[in-house]
């Protein structure tokens, strides 16, 4: 029986980590084709930190969803009070890249978005975790006749 301290179980998370960092990149893309500027902009906010609980997840498959929400939020917070010190525009300026990662101007509701994200990375990496340890755990004995 294979679970999260098994080889096979941290492959499983990577794995299914993985195909959530692409499926948010995917849906970031998206919703940037669809909708209009604004929900196109807090939308793409709250993914990034998606995407990055997902990555959290990659590099860390025992991480509880709690841990990785927070570190998370933490690092799309850093990113966003960064913006004020005018670095990443000057960065995005000369990098599209750059420009992805670190955006450029500080932006206040942006890390409300960023808690909606974390929220909704946390809300489905506990369910999937409990689904997962749920098929895992071996059967208990009844007692009866």
């Amino acid at each position: 029986m294979s679970d999260l301290r098994g080889d096979t179980g941290l492959v499983r998370v990577r794995v299914g980590a993985g195909l959530a960092a692409l499926l948010t990149v995917a849906a970031g893309l998206g919703v940037r084709a669809v909708a209009g500027a604004e929900p196109a902009k807090y939308a793409g906010d709250a993914l990034y930190t998606v995407l990055l609980h997902a990555l959290v997840v990659l590099l860390a498959p025992r991480i509880r969803p709690g841990a990785a929400a927070a570190l998370a939020l933490a690092a799309s917070w850093a990113v966003e009070f960064a913006q004020l010190t005018g670095v990443p525009a000057e960065l995005s300026g000369r990098s599209t890249l750059a420009r992805l990662v670190l955006g450029s101007t500080f932006n206040p509701p942006d890390l409300f978005w960023y808690l909606v994200g974390a929220w909704f990375a946390w809300s489905v990496h506990s369910v999937v975790r409990r689904l997962a340890g749920g098929v895992r755990r071996p059967l208990r004995a009844t007692g009866g006749p």
